[in-house]
């Protein structure tokens, strides 16, 4: 599956897949290549991951781990 810029949607996609009544062994597989856009999507998806655990969780060291240029970045899209 490829990536979202929402990680929420993409952990309801996954969240389907297990979803009520399935017995059988699920496994997600994500192959990602150096240097391309999903290579970039994941690690903003565990930036703004980072926020809002700084933000909404008050792990308040998670917010110096993000630079302006990060902030403006996520705040943009």
């Amino acid at each position: 599956m490829d990536p979202w810029w929402n990680a929420v949607v993409e952990r309801q996609a996954q969240d389907r897949i297990h979803r009520i009544g399935q017995y059988k062994p699920i496994r997600i597989v994500r192959f990602v290549i150096e240097n391309t856009i999903e290579e970039r999507i994941l690690e903003l998806q565990e930036k703004k991951k980072l926020l809002f655990e700084g933000t909404v969780g008050g792990a308040s060291e998670a917010l110096g781990k993000l630079t302006e240029a990060d902030l403006k970045f996520l705040f943009a899209t």
